[in-house]
């Protein structure tokens, strides 16, 4: 049970809990992972690291239980599939990790440095296959914009996550078998690390542009919960609420208005047909030349005549007589089970379908580009899940043949309820700045939207949960390119060869083979590894 609470305190270490002692729980699994067992070690190790996954994962996932209970008698008998489903299966990549660690058969320092290799790897296995879902990698329980978070603008959020273990686990190595000189000097090494970290992350913070680059943007955020939305009789008190927020008089006027995710309960397509109502009152609340961003769900027609629905982020400028589209991106990294159901003919067959409240699922758009529109600033549209997945913003830009000024991040938080969720949404996001060195405009419908600067820093006002109101800020500066801009996962990369190294390779080969009578010779008669 010792690797169950360790996955658990480890968790803790997150938004909003902030329990960053909670950390040394990777120590915990690291010592159970190494206590000897009677038989199949091995399988006792990987039971060991499930378990502590599966405690990492049930705190951290706790939300997914809310978007089943938005519409309850539909889907509410899902929720507690969902989460033993989801937290179970995201434990088999540390089971795995734990598996393949105890196979190796290392200790010590060695172990240490095997142990965080491992399992960041794992992580990285976590957050690509089967489309990936890095939610709350170990690198990241840092709070976004503090000292220790920065090092994700040089190795990416999962160098980090193996930054993060070797420290943590640390303790499991210093309080190893070895005379009190040794752990003295063991705990010396860790603190020189930790502090130098610590003092190079806030150097970078320092050194971080105050002064605005972009234009003014307003933020909306109105406080519509997920169930009140999708009432079809509170469309216009829905619309009405948006456009008085938007049109709230400020001395210095928005260049940009930003609406959140699937912000109205509409397909855009009939809201902005022409003659529409609707697309009357957006022409008179916007000035000629001003922009509005808004999260909309579109139909249009593929290429054989059916209707494909997208969740795409809509750009539209007032002419002063009417609107003008300015800009169109379609999500492309969509969510699985929510906006489309995987295997989706056979579950269909079975009667299961994703959450999204349209007649079919959502279709993923092309490869993300930056978006480029007259009068404003280069921007990567990065619509809520997208937010979770390093490099995102990095591969646009090597695509579209220009780095972008901002990002700019609408999402619909409101699925995650009022706990944890939109708390650690928000951190993930900020690591995205930091990563790319460029600043974030966030906007969700029920909090928390901020703009964030390329240190991953909240500025200005914080619209948090359960709020109504604006934000109006100037987009702040970019850095230059991070070194995690320009190299992406190679720094990563770099980590794992140099683990390798310090690992001990002959020690690693070793444990690979075959050669079982070696290793139980060099067992101690109680069953651990000398």
């Amino acid at each position: 049970m010792a690797a169950l609470a360790g996955g658990v305190l480890a968790a803790l270490a997150f938004p909003p809990f902030g329990f960053l002692p909670g950390l040394t729980g990777f120590a915990l699994i690291l010592w159970s992972l190494d206590r000897p067992s009677a038989a199949r070690p091995v399988r006792a190790a990987a039971v060991r690291g499930g378990l502590g996954g599966l405690g990492y994962f049930a705190v951290s996932v706790s939300w997914v239980v809310e978007p089943f209970l938005v519409d309850e008698r539909t889907h509410g008998w899902m929720a507690p599939f969902a989460l033993v489903l989801m937290a179970g299966g995201l434990s088999l990549f540390w089971a795995a990790a734990a598996a393949l660690w105890r196979r190796l058969g290392t200790r010590g320092l060695s172990g240490l440095i095997a142990f965080a290799a491992i399992f960041s790897v794992a992580e990285w296995l976590r957050g690509h296959i089967l489309t990936g879902f890095p939610w709350n990698l170990p690198g990241e329980a840092w709070a976004a914009g503090s000292p220790l978070s920065q090092g994700a603008a040089l190795v990416g959020a999962y160098g980090l996550t193996w930054v993060t273990l070797l420290l943590c686990a640390s303790p499991a190595w210093i309080l190893g078998p070895g005379p009190p000189a040794r752990r003295g000097v063991r705990v010396s090494l860790v603190a020189i690390a930790f502090l130098g970290l610590y003092a190079w992350g806030a150097s970078r913070i320092a050194a971080t542009p105050d002064e605005p680059a972009g234009p003014v943007v307003r933020i909306v955020q109105a406080d519509i919960d997920q169930k009140t939305k999708w009432r079809p009789e509170n469309l216009p008190a829905i619309f009405r609420t948006y456009l008085e927020l938007s049109t709230r008089p400020t001395p210095a006027p928005p260049v940009l208005v930003v609406w959140p995710e699937g912000a109205l309960p509409a397909v855009i397509n009939d809201l902005l047909a022409p003659g529409s109502p609707w697309r009357a009152a957006l022409s008179d609340a916007l000035t000629p030349g001003q922009v509005l961003a808004m999260g909309a769900n579109r139909v249009e027609l593929d290429d054989e005549g059916a209707l494909t629905y997208r969740n795409s982020l809509i750009l539209v400028r007032g002419t002063g007589s009417d609107l003008s589209l300015a800009g169109v991106y379609d999500k492309h990294r969509l969510v699985p089970f929510g906006e489309f159901m995987p295997l989706g003919d056979i579950a269909g067959r079975i009667g299961l379908r994703s959450l999204v409240r349209m007649p079919e699922d959502f279709t993923a758009g092309p490869p993300p580009v930056p978006l480029r529109t007259a009068g404003l600033p280069a921007m990567q549209p990065m619509i809520c899940y997208e937010a979770l997945f390093p490099g995102f913003t990095r591969a646009a830009a090597r695509r579209g043949g220009g780095r972008p000024a901002f990002i700019l991040n609408v999402s619909n938080d409101a699925w995650f309820g009022r706990g944890s969720g939109p708390w650690q949404h928000l951190n993930m996001a900020g690591y995205r700045a930091i990563e790319e060195g460029l600043p974030i405009v966030r906007s969700t419908p029920t909090g928390v939207s901020a703009v964030i600067d390329s240190a991953g820093r909240t500025t200005g006002p914080v619209l948090k949960l359960g709020e109504s109101g604006v934000i109006d800020v100037a987009i702040p500066a970019p850095r230059p390119p991070t070194p995690y801009a320009l190299w992406g996962d190679l720094p990563f990369l770099a980590l794992l060869i140099l683990s390798a190294a310090l690992a001990g390779h002959k020690e690693i080969f070793i444990g690979l083979s075959k050669r079982r009578p070696l290793r139980r010779a060099r067992r101690d008669p109680d069953g651990a590894l000398p």
